[in-house]
């Protein structure tokens, strides 16, 4: 591999950007490399006007195994590579366009902590997923802000203190994932995912997603500031798009070929 090579890579095509971890050579491991880069093509991709759809996918036999140990050992505290991760799941939690995580390969700790933090998680049916940490001596401390919003908490609290290995149909059955399907499937079922999400109002699916990702606190509050929402998207050039296409049964004007 060439130390010039792109360990991440960003593909833009029918207003889809396609994210790729391509450092098989660790097992994609978030290395300072593949951090920069991601950090850079998601920025990029969620800047991008023409850009409607985030996935997130990988080359190799595993999606993501988590931290580089190599990168990790001899590290004092602040020079640690998991302290740059936070601002990874921010970018991925707060992103105003639908992220789909496409996983042909496993994942392991940190790995899942960017699952989590994607909309929607589509795998093959035959990957496996772990919580090493604590076998390490380490602690899976970042990555539970998003896992909790995901996972089934005592089935996470399970994961995470034994490092069990576990199968796709438990991942689905604990909220972890979305679908999972055969392998030769995997494609079909994120173009599936991916071709319903771009049905979506790109601004109401962006105020959907900060409603789902910081309520107010109390149901008052909640009820009043959601009821204002509400109103103001009904008044929406799209909203009033959507319901004139409703009414004239066609295609609203940001659906792809409509």
């Amino acid at each position: 591999m060439s130390n010039n090579a792109e360990l991440v890579h960003l593909r833009v095509e029918d207003a889809v950007a396609t994210i790729t971890l391509d450092s098989p050579h660790n097992r994609n491991a978030l290395s300072a490399r593949v951090r920069r880069e991601l950090a850079v093509h998601l920025r990029s991709a969620l800047d991008d006007d023409g850009v409607r759809v985030v996935v997130l996918t990988h080359t190799g036999p595993v999606f993501c195994s988590g931290a580089d140990l190599t990168e990790a050992r001899g590290a004092a505290p602040q020079d640690q590579g998991v302290t740059e991760l936070p601002g990874l799941l921010v970018a991925l939690l707060g992103a105003s366009k639908p992220v789909v995580a496409r996983l042909a390969g496993t994942a392991r700790a940190g790995g899942l902590g960017l699952v989590a933090a994607c909309d929607l998680v589509v795998a093959a049916d035959d990957v496996s997923f772990a919580f090493p940490e604590v076998r390490l001596g380490l602690v899976p401390a970042v990555i539970t802000v998003p896992l909790r919003r995901r996972v089934q908490a005592q089935a996470l609290r399970a994961l995470l203190l034994t490092g069990e290995v576990f199968d796709a149909g438990r991942a689905v059955t604990v909220g972890l994932l979305d679908a999972a399907v055969p392998a030769e499937r995997l494609d079909e079922e994120v173009a599936r995912q991916v071709g319903m999400l771009l049905r979506g109002a790109p601004g109401a699916l962006a105020a959907t997603k900060a409603v789902l990702a910081d309520p107010p606190e109390s149901d008052a509050d909640e009820l009043a500031v959601l009821g204002r929402l509400s109103a103001a998207h009904f008044a929406s050039a799209e909203g009033q798009e959507g319901l004139a296409a409703f009414a004239q049964k066609r295609p609203p004007s940001w659906v792809p070929n409509g």
